[in-house]
């Protein structure tokens, strides 16, 4: 779902003490710090506490209505939010250590002729392997919250509405029901050679179903494509993250029995409407602000605002902040330009989103590494196979059958979307995972059945679509 309610998935023992440790790392009394990818046994009750935690994260999605009941309750729970000084620092030094190695691993990737993600997962990697007591917990609020609205924001930004225009099937087609039949495809493919339950294989499939925007945009810039297969391609990553999120909630709260398909389906259609309605609006209110400052650095401070303000009112709303930070970006740029954005604004505004999209970038990709840990994925080697299997043969029957197949029947009508077969072989190899599965994966509850094994499949899965955007 979202940050908030892919928090109320999150299970954390009762006797557990919040340390905010960049992302609130939960340590038990006896311990400085949990290690990152370290499991947490199941109380007793863990079936029943699964089942009430994913009831109560549904009903405060359903409809966006919040339950004022559970408002009152967790707004009166005890916990400590304070910060000392100690943590603070401690923040910062890890801040500024991300930073200095994300630097060095870009250098080397572009000496190397590398994508830069590669090599800040490979330095995650190094982090984990080296550090593995580091107190830093890589949670969904953090990936979710803090760096993805910024990023997709600043790549929905750049795209063009003429382009957008011309190809708005294509891209609704990719990532609405694309996105439900690829997840449907990893999920057969891993129950018939994995012996997974089909509802678990399902959650795999949701959690892996999103291309990633990160991954997609730093590699499509990278290769120089054309201008409108880059739009199609960043617009289906942009889009598909929000329901991908959809889709994994649903699928979650349907193993505990906490919705039907029809509920969900409705939950999902409103979802996506009413988080484009936000969206929408706050983009167009910040692109009349943007036009009518004339201080660059204001100007630059209101997109700031929309991209991550849209996330959070939607997301506080119980629905998908994603979408509503990617239709802001749309709105901004593309209106903005139509009532009078100044080419000096723009320049402002382009200098400083390219300089914040390459830190969120190197900071999401050196996070999944941290998060990832080679260990992990090898100890489940043989199901990550499967499951990287099943992901490219799901974007193969979605790119070519699902899609093209779409195109050839459309051929020689108007409303047909003019696609050349060699972009199918790009859209295919773009099919990249990384943080947005990351995040789903870490948003298991502890007591979910097969949460380690399924953690370590989406693990493995960004691991190997990264590696091979290296070919």
């Amino acid at each position: 779902m979202f940050a908030s309610e892919l928090k109320l998935l999150s299970f954390s023992p009762p006797t557990s003490v919040t340390r905010p440790i960049f992302g609130a790392c939960p340590v038990t009394p006896d311990a400085d710090a949990l290690a990152l990818g370290a499991v947490v046994p199941p109380p007793p009750h863990a079936a029943a506490t699964l089942a009430a935690m994913t009831q109560k994260a549904m009903r405060r999605f359903i409809g966006g209505r919040p339950s004022l009941r559970f408002a009152r309750r967790d707004a009166t729970a005890p916990h400590d939010t304070r910060v000392d000084g100690q943590t603070t620092l401690a923040v910062v030094r890890i801040v500024v250590a991300l930073i200095g190695a994300s630097v060095v691993a870009a250098f080397v990737a572009r000496r190397l002729g590398i994508p830069d993600a590669i090599a800040f997962v490979v330095v995650g990697f190094l982090a984990n392997f080296a550090f593995p007591a580091l107190p830093l917990a890589i949670t969904p609020e953090l990936v979710l919250a803090v760096l993805l609205p910024g990023l997709v924001f600043e790549a929905a930004y750049r795209l063009h509405y003429e382009d957008l225009r011309r190809s708005y099937l294509s891209i609704t087609f990719l990532a609405i029901p694309g996105v439900i039949l690829s997840a449907t495809i990893v999920a057969a493919v891993l129950v018939m050679t994995t012996g997974l339950r089909p509802e678990l294989a399902f959650v795999v499939g949701a959690m892996v179903s999103a291309t990633d925007p990160a991954a997609v945009v730093s590699t499509f810039s990278r290769l120089g494509a054309p201008r409108r297969l880059v739009a199609i391609v960043d617009a289906e990553s942009l889009l598909n993250d929000g329901t991908g999120l959809a889709i994994f909630a649903i699928a979650v709260a349907a193993v505990a029995g906490g919705i039907g398909f029809l509920e969900g389906g409705t939950t999902f259609v409103l979802t996506i409407v009413v988080s484009t309605l936000i969206g929408v609006v706050v983009g167009a209110a910040a692109a009349l602000a943007v036009v009518r400052l004339r201080d660059h650095q204001l100007q630059v401070s209101v997109s700031l605002l929309a991209a991550y303000g849209a996330y959070l009112l939607a997301d506080g709303l119980h629905f998908s902040g994603v979408i509503a930070s990617v239709l802001a970006g749309i709105l901004l740029g593309n209106l903005g330009r139509r009532i009078g954005l100044r080419t000096s604004t723009e320049r402002a505004m382009d200098e400083v989103w390219e300089f914040l999209a390459f830190v969120l970038t190197a900071l999401i990709f050196l996070l999944v590494g941290i998060a990832i840990g080679p260990a992990g994925v090898l100890a489940a080697f043989g199901p990550v196979v499967w499951g990287t299997v099943a992901v490219l043969v799901a974007r193969a029957v979605v790119i070519y059958g699902f899609f093209g197949g779409a195109l050839r029947l459309l051929r020689g009508r108007r409303a047909a979307p003019n696609i050349p077969v060699a972009w199918l072989h790009l859209m295919f190899w773009a099919g990249l995972r990384g943080a947005v599965a990351t995040a789903a994966a870490l948003a298991l509850p502890a007591s979910f059945p097969e949460r380690e094994l399924l953690q370590r499949i989406a693990f493995g899965i960004v691991v190997s679509t990264l590696l091979r955007s290296c070919r």
